[in-house]
């Protein structure tokens, strides 16, 4: 690989952003493509498909033959409340190769015994996020009821390009939620990207139901058709 590549290639790695390497089989030739830059590229279509897939493979274009090799940063979630549907959470994203934190400062909720082996930050969200800043291959899930807790976590993912944004609640608690974020400055069109009611309408009553809704509806949001990167 030309050397060019490959640092554009871990620059980007570095910055948590995606990009395809594609080689031309015929001639070997090479050129990496960024997301960002990925709605202009000739393979436009074959390259949004397999970068959803998150796996390499071979495709075939007007008779010409491209390997594309995916980089693509490890899909996190990133919960603020280390309640039950969280405790459900976790585990279930575990075995889809999801990484998770559960953000919470209430040290009572927030125990390594509630949460093995689970990145948990006992902090406020203005503090935790300092070490975890949302970008494009986060999903972001509130899930307190709390505005002090998760306002200022949805306040930050809707000022990124966070892939997923839901949070908790029924609509009385949402239609308050809305008129806290008019209030700091988002309009319709921002508040449009959180989903609420939360999770895929699958009529889950249970944690572990709300839990599987709230995974499933990340999944679709993940490997369906995306949004162009700004």
């Amino acid at each position: 690989m030309d050397l060019s590549l490959l640092s554009t290639l871990n620059a980007e790695r570095a910055a948590r952003r995606a990009t395809v390497l594609v080689t031309e089989l015929g001639s070997s030739e090479q050129r990496l493509v960024r997301e960002v830059d990925l709605a202009g590229d000739p393979l436009a279509e074959a390259l949004d498909k397999q970068l959803r897939s998150g796996k390499s493979g071979t495709v075939e274009v007007d008779g010409r033959a491209y390997f594309l090799t995916v980089q693509a940063p490890p899909p996190r979630i990133v919960v603020t409340g280390a309640v039950h549907i969280s405790q459900a959470l976790a585990p279930m994203a575990k075995l889809l190769d999801l990484d998770i934190a559960v953000i919470d400062p209430r040290t009572a909720f927030a125990t390594q015994e509630r949460f093995p082996e689970v990145t948990l930050l006992a902090q406020w969200p203005e503090e935790a996020l300092q070490r975890l800043p949302f970008d494009g291959y986060t999903a972001f899930v509130a899930l307190t009821h709390d505005p002090k807790i998760d306002d200022p976590a949805l306040i930050a993912a809707l000022r990124s390009d966070c892939f997923y944004i839901g949070a908790l609640g029924s609509r009385k608690t949402h239609g308050k939620r809305l008129e806290r974020l008019a209030a700091a400055g988002f309009g319709e069109a921002d508040v449009k990207r959180i989903h609420a009611p939360i999770g895929l309408d699958i009529g889950a009553v249970s944690p572990a139901e709300i839990a599987l809704a709230i995974l499933g509806e990340i999944v679709q949001a993940l490997r369906g058709p995306r949004r162009k990167p700004a």
